[in-house]
């Protein structure tokens, strides 16, 4: 087993519990850790035969553009339809990053991380 990293994939989205939030939105990262053999993809060097990050990319910006009050069910969400799309993953850790979040005081950012696995049968409320 072998892990892909994807790394800060960067979204502007409207996620969060305040009305503010749904209407202005605001700025995330997505960092992803994949799990998978690519043992075949190794000696290959075929892209058939490994995850397409483009393809990745494309799956992480579709779930991200959909909004959502927590980043836990953002992260969630990622990892199912990651794992739904690529067949060869085995599992997928999650990083959703909220930039500047709405407190009274400073904070930089909230991470949420979760990991997906093949044998997950939990589907998510939308």
């Amino acid at each position: 087993m072998q892990q892909l990293a994807v790394n800060k994939i960067r979204c502007y989205s409207h996620h969060g519990c305040l009305p503010e939030e749904t209407q202005i939105g605001g700025y995330y990262e997505v960092d992803l850790i994949l799990n998978a053999d690519f043992t075949e993809a190794m000696h290959s060097d075929q892209l058939i035969h490994t995850i397409d990050y483009c393809r990745v990319y494309e799956t992480v910006k579709k779930c991200m553009a959909q909004p959502s009050k927590l980043i836990e069910h953002v992260a969630a969400r990622i990892g199912l339809q990651l794992l739904d799309n690529e067949p060869l993953l085995h599992s997928a850790t999650v990083s959703v990053t909220k930039i500047n979040p709405p407190l009274n005081g400073i904070l930089d950012s909230v991470t949420f991380k979760h990991t997906s696995y093949r044998s997950d049968e939990s589907k998510l409320k939308d």
